[in-house]
């Protein structure tokens, strides 16, 4: 990393000169140091959008003109004494320089799909805004991909390029001659490998002159693969739609963040959340981004940041401040700490309360999908409804719809449906790359069905009940797994659950829970458990919803993102045939 810390003296950064081409019909919102951030209004979307040239370029010209203090955009730290803080300025550069290296030495075009596949490393941020500059379809994935899932990705994108370390560099090597598309491969390493270009070394020549294009809003982006909990993952197609979401007002009143925050956001590299929480949400709103390296979740490494660092904004899973809780540590009290997010799955109310006890703060509940990026929120400042997602984040208009589109009444379940037409909203998805079948499948009268079951209360407030293929119809009854999950991991002995439906002769289906076991229970008999379980569940949530059959496992299937397959439990229960 020496090299990015010294990077800004060797190439005088601050010596170069770039023209500034606001966007059209721009609104801005006076931010706490009297500066304008780029916003734009719900309802009067630009033509033409791209979020270098129009918010990162906006905020180095705010520099370059002395009108913006001296806050960090990029402040990258890895635990081992390595440093890295970027100005607007500096970042501007350093993604023009990229962006010479994907159209020169490349040879890639507008349209070309590169796979991104790093950990978190400053390059990642600066090969995702330079694929932005160009036009070139970026395809992020976690570092935890296999061999398998590689190949999968490079043939179904046909990726013509990809991006990674010397970590995964012989896996991609074992099976590029699979990838007929792949044409280069480029490494973010300190040491060279035959075939693949050394992009440290690329970027120390590359020229810091580079006239960004001008992209339609609806131009294609960025390509996600969907976290495949039932079948192979599918490719959603995001336009720059998706970046102009975060730089629209309704957005904005989420985090509500401002210059002179500095926001954690814990993402993994490979998925929609750090794009929109680790790039698109801070520096929208000219903030400062604080990255962490973290090869592995470590509760006691988090906890000595919030302490250590200017921290005021933290957004995580729900697992993160779960591990935190379970320490029991004494002081939780961080002294910079304003606002904490969260989504992904649900947290319980205690652990709601447990963290507002000992930290003196609420979590605000998110929710999202590949497709849609933030969704659902808890905004700042809004009254929590504890299990509640939150409301609607416009300009996405959110309805409780049947399986025809009809928009049902405060209360009822159904699929989560995100109205698509007259106008598809910028933020929502284009279509799944080479897959009209699946596309089409979505579609559900006006609305996109996220597959998502939920019901609204009158106010707004959204509830989540579980996957449309996760509900359990059990004598009649409709059984959420999360409703019996929850219930499952208030008992002592419960590390870990995943309930399914499980073929029964007399009631057709029944629920069955898969449990991972605390270890002081490990030798507890199992069958007086069993009937423990059943009966705190039972004690806690509507009886009908407790387990009938009960499955102690050493682990839970899983997918690389950490969310419960229980696509493989349903096969395993009805042998193959879910």
């Amino acid at each position: 990393m020496q090299w990015l810390m010294r990077f800004r003296i060797l190439c005088g950064i601050h010596k170069s000169v770039h023209i500034f081409h606001p966007a059209p019909r721009q609104v801005g919102r006076q931010s706490s140091s009297g500066l304008r951030a780029p916003w734009w209004s719900d309802h009067d979307i630009p033509e033409e959008f791209n979020f270098a040239s129009s918010v990162l370029d906006y905020w180095a010209q705010m520099e370059k003109e002395g009108k913006r203090g001296s806050e960090i955009a990029l402040w990258w730290v890895n635990g081992q004494g390595d440093e890295v803080k970027w100005s607007f300025r500096e970042i501007s550069d350093l993604t023009r320089r990229t962006a010479n290296i994907f159209t020169q030495a490349c040879g890639l075009q507008q349209g070309d799909h590169l796979a991104l596949i790093l950990p978190r490393v400053p390059e990642w941020w600066l090969v995702t805004v330079g694929c932005i500059r160009t036009g070139i379809v970026f395809i992020p994935g976690t570092t935890q991909l296999t061999a398998k899932d590689i190949t999968y990705r490079l043939q179904a994108s046909k990726a013509k390029a990809i991006v990674t370390t010397d970590t995964l560099a012989p896996t991609v090597d074992s099976v590029a001659s699979e990838c007929p598309t792949l044409k280069t491969k480029l490494l973010v390493s300190d040491h060279s490998r035959e075939g693949w270009l050394d992009f440290r070394s690329l970027i120390r020549s590359a020229s810091p002159n580079h006239t960004c294009i001008k992209s339609k809003t609806w131009d294609p982006m960025v390509i996600f693969f969907t976290s495949g909990t039932t079948g192979l993952p599918k490719m959603a197609k995001h336009s720059h739609g998706l970046a102009l979401k975060s730089c629209l007002s309704s957005s904005r009143k989420v985090l509500q963040l401002k210059t002179s925050d500095v926001l954690w956001c814990m993402s993994d590299p490979g998925w929609i959340l750090a794009l929109v929480g680790c790039l698109l949400e801070p520096w929208t709103a000219g903030s400062t981004l604080f990255v962490h390296y973290l090869a592995q979740l470590d509760p006691k490494v988090i906890v000595q940041v919030l302490f250590k660092y200017p921290i005021t904004q933290f957004l995580a899973a729900p697992g993160v401040f779960r591990m935190i809780l379970r320490e029991k540590f004494t002081n939780l009290r961080f002294p910079t700490l304003e606002h904490c997010s969260t989504g992904g799955e649900a947290l319980l109310p205690e652990e709601h309360e447990q963290w507002r006890r000992h930290t003196g703060l609420l979590l605000h509940e998110l929710y999202g999908q590949s497709e849609t990026g933030m969704t659902c929120a808890v905004f700042r400042g809004m009254n929590i409804k504890l299990g509640s997602m939150g409301k609607a984040v416009s300009p996405f208009d959110i309805q409780i719809i049947d399986d025809q589109g009809n928009v049902l009444p405060p209360n009822a379940e159904g699929n989560m449906g995100i109205r698509m037409k007259p106008t598809r909203p910028p933020g929502l998805f284009m279509y799944y790359e080479n897959n009209p079948k699946e596309s089409a499948k979505v579609e559900c009268g006006d609305f996109y069905n996220t597959g998502d079951r939920a019901t609204m209360d009158a106010e707004g407030y959204f509830w989540f009940l579980g996957r449309d293929d996760d509900i359990i119809n059990a004598s009649g009854y409709r059984i959420g797994p999360a409703e019996v999950e929850n219930a499952l991991a208030e008992h002592p002995a419960v590390a870990e659950s995943a309930v399914v439906s499980s073929p029964d002769p007399k009631r057709g289906e029944v629920v069955k829970a898969f449990i991972v076991l605390n270890p002081e229970f490990l030798s507890h008999d199992k069958d007086q458990l069993t009937k423990d379980l059943q009966q705190h569940v039972k004690s806690v949530t509507a009886p009908y919803k407790y387990p009938r059959k009960v499955e102690f496992v050493l682990e839970l299937p899983k997918t690389i993102t950490g969310k419960i397959k229980r696509s493989d439990l349903r096969k395993k229960e009805f042998g193959g045939m879910s």
